[in-house]
């Protein structure tokens, strides 16, 4: 027997605000890639790192046989993540923090849902503790998000140890799918009071929120918000390219 899905319902711009703003959220956490900005920025930043010549022949042929390997399911979200991360081990981390900003600059920054970044402006304005949780690097979150204020202490992201300005590979942290509520709940914040996110890895978090925002949901997500009767909301850049 087939289990009919429940389409879930959707706010329009304005009532997505009004139904953010109406609950003056004290703490308010956001997933990145896909959900503040359009596009994969971790995955993009691999390969532009790869053209620069930020790596080796070497490190790049393995990560390109990884990427084969994760796009046949035979690698995992997390591993993924943390290997993207892990490629940089040996270099300065100076240099890579002033990639990640050249590329975003470059590549990511035209792509901010003007929605999302409004919110974040009237948010930040209201004092509301905000939060990023990502499984891209760190590098190329804390540039991202240091656009609307959200400070390096408050981005939970795939990282790896720095040892004396030089990365290593040992990962510390690959925020993804139940780890992103974990991440939260080891930063001493088990119950944010609205999350936002845009995949099936954001449903963890979702979860534990007094209100859950998907945004520009994935299949796998928004089948999982009619489910548990969340509200949808599809940023105007997405509508014009979807028609939804």
């Amino acid at each position: 027997m087939t289990t009919a899905h429940i389409a879930p319902a959707h706010y329009d711009a304005a009532e997505f605000e009004d139904a953010v703003l109406s609950m003056s959220p004290t703490v308010a956490v956001f997933d990145c890639d896909g959900t503040i900005w359009g596009g994969d920025a971790g995955y993009g930043f691999m390969v532009w790192s790869i053209e620069h010549g930020l790596v080796s022949r070497n490190a790049s042929d393995w990560i390109d046989s990884q990427y084969r390997l994760y796009l046949a399911g035979e690698v995992s979200e997390i591993q993924m993540c943390g290997e993207m991360t892990q490629l940089y081990a040996g270099l300065a981390e100076a240099e890579i923090r002033k990639a990640a900003a050249d590329y975003f600059r470059g590549h990511i920054e035209a792509h901010i849902f003007p929605e999302i970044r409004d919110l974040l402006a009237k948010l930040k304005a209201k004092g509301v503790d905000l939060w990023a949780v990502s499984s891209t690097n760190n590098w190329v979150i804390e540039e991202g998000v240091s656009r609307f204020g959200i400070p390096a202490n408050r981005v939970l992201s795939a990282r790896v140890e720095v040892v004396d300005g030089k990365i290593t590979s040992k990962l510390t942290d690959v925020p993804s799918g139940p780890a992103k509520a974990t991440a939260l709940q080891n930063a001493g914040v088990p119950h944010p009071d609205a999350v936002f996110g845009n995949s099936i890895h954001d449903a963890a978090m979702l979860d534990i929120a007094r209100k859950a925002f998907p945004v520009n949901p994935t299949p796998g997500l928004l089948e999982i918000s009619g489910a548990k009767g969340w509200t949808v909301f599809y940023p105007e850049a997405v509508l014009a390219d979807t028609k939804l």
